[in-house]
């Protein structure tokens, strides 16, 4: 009978530290984006994001990174996969489905961004206090910015807006699109990752994206041209980029869990998250000068002609939030606001 009792203790111990281990098992956050496994958002900005969660956590949450769209879909689905549960957590583009988040445009203009990091705090406080309801079925983590777009083109030098007339550029965003037919262009939308195909192929002469990004679609070899806007103006345009986390895995974790994610996202994450994209376009940009790309940088005269093209963006995008009851002049006023607020 001891011998009974013996063995049934040892097997409630057994089954104790069994149910400890498994309970000690991390958390496996998927995050799911759609550049490639060598781009700084993998190896830099979510891989650091997700170091963090791990220290802060003590190792119980923990992330699996699935680069270049290895969960399946399109790049333009990722914001619907971490609504949905398809991954806990995105990096994606808003504005890859065209005037689904209108309000969050604003940042999309032309001539609005100062620099990346100043811009993506004002995102977040501008998310904060106006476009939360454009995201109510996930946790949003950050949002932000990318440095300044330039227009790469395979065959026409850009020196004037006259060089931009006709020709066929990859277009990111819809207020992308828009901006560069005021300009004379022949506007494609794609999301990035189809640029290098398209450009070897001849489907566009050129496309606008940032010199970080740049370095890793090769558009050193298959571009020759880069137009480079005057640093000292705002940028000719940004995008801006979300950090969703699927709204169900943020509330199934235990409370200090929780704090955790919420920590670790916000305004700091967002400026985070654009100032290193951004410090991204300096090896970029080094990159088009090895491959001997011819870089013309548009000085301020020039560039007073494209704002003069674009500059019905902005009422265009005030009209259209006015249509939708929102009162499209304070919210553009407010974006410009705190883009100069944290500009230093």
């Amino acid at each position: 009978m001891q011998q009974v009792f013996k063995r049934a203790a040892l097997a409630a111990v057994l089954a104790s530290a069994g149910f400890v281990a498994q309970a000690a098992d991390p958390i496996i956050l998927k995050v799911h984006h759609f550049l490639s496994p060598q781009s700084i958002q993998n190896t830099h900005m979510l891989r650091g994001w997700c170091d963090n969660i791990a220290k802060d956590s003590n190792n119980r949450l923990q992330c699996q990174i699935y680069p270049a769209m290895q969960l399946g879909g399109t790049p333009p689905q990722l914001y619907d996969q971490a609504r949905d549960g398809v991954a806990d957590v995105v990096w994606t583009l808003p504005g890859y489905t065209a005037g689904r988040f209108p309000k969050m445009e604003v940042f999309e203009l032309p001539f609005m961004m100062t620099n990346a990091e100043a811009t993506s705090r004002a995102a977040w406080d501008y998310y904060e206090k106006f476009a939360k309801e454009e995201y109510k079925d996930v946790k949003v983590l950050a949002m932000h910015v990318h440095g300044p777009g330039n227009i790469f083109t395979a065959k026409k030098q850009i020196k004037t807006m006259a060089d931009i007339k006709g020709l066929k550029l990859r277009a990111p965003t819809r207020l992308t699109t828009k901006l560069l037919a005021s300009m004379g262009a022949t506007p494609v939308g794609m999301p990035v990752p189809a640029v290098p195909d398209a450009l070897s192929k001849g489907v566009i002469d050129g496309a606008v994206i940032p010199y970080e990004v740049a370095q890793t679609l090769k558009i050193d070899e298959l571009a020759h041209f880069t137009a480079e806007t005057d640093r000292s103006a705002n940028a000719l345009y940004t995008t801006v980029f979300v950090v969703p986390m699927n709204k169900a895995k943020y509330e199934s974790l235990p409370a200090d869990l929780k704090k955790v994610i919420d920590k670790n996202s916000g305004r700091e994450l967002s400026a985070f998250l654009g100032k290193t994209q951004a410090g991204n376009d300096v090896p970029g940009k080094a990159k088009m000068v090895a491959g001997g790309h011819t870089i013309t940088v548009i000085p301020q005269a020039e560039l007073d002609n494209w704002k003069r093209a674009s500059a019905g963006l902005s009422n265009e995008w005030v009209a259209d939030m006015d249509k939708k009851g929102f009162d499209g002049t304070a919210l553009l006023h407010e974006a410009q606001a705190l883009i100069a607020k944290y500009t230093k």
